[in-house]
């Protein structure tokens, strides 16, 4: 199989010939993965897809936040009422799981970014 044939560097004045866009000098670093990206698989394992999910929506078939506001309507998501931050205990806990509709698992997310942004922002003043 034949090489690639060498070319310029892609960083804007390098002119050191390469085969994979980059030389060596200017390669881009991998940038740094997000904190939960080292529990976020977790989300795809057996005791997750087969076990944990399927029986909460079974157990709790109807959101408990539309629930809380006197509306039925069917839960598609599972939440965890505590954050688990990577604790395989707190992540397995049927105790620490919830039934949410889409709609208010996503704006329950996205508060707790928020919250969760908000503090660390201020921590840093």
């Amino acid at each position: 199989m034949a090489n690639k044939p060498l070319r310029p560097c892609r960083h804007p004045g390098c002119t050191a010939l390469t085969r994979g866009g980059w030389c060596s000098a200017h390669k881009p670093k991998p940038g740094p993965r997000r904190e939960s990206a080292a529990w976020h698989r977790w989300y795809s394992l057996p005791i997750w897809t087969d076990d944990l999910r399927p029986a909460q929506l079974f157990r709790e078939p109807f959101c408990q936040e539309c629930g809380r506001r006197g509306e039925r309507v069917f839960a598609t998501d599972v939440d965890h009422v505590q954050d688990h931050k990577g604790s395989w205990a707190m992540f397995t806990d049927s105790g620490n799981l919830e039934s949410l509709c889409h709609s208010c698992h996503s704006r329950k997310t996205m508060l707790d970014q928020w919250k969760k942004r908000r503090k660390n922002s201020c921590d840093r003043v």
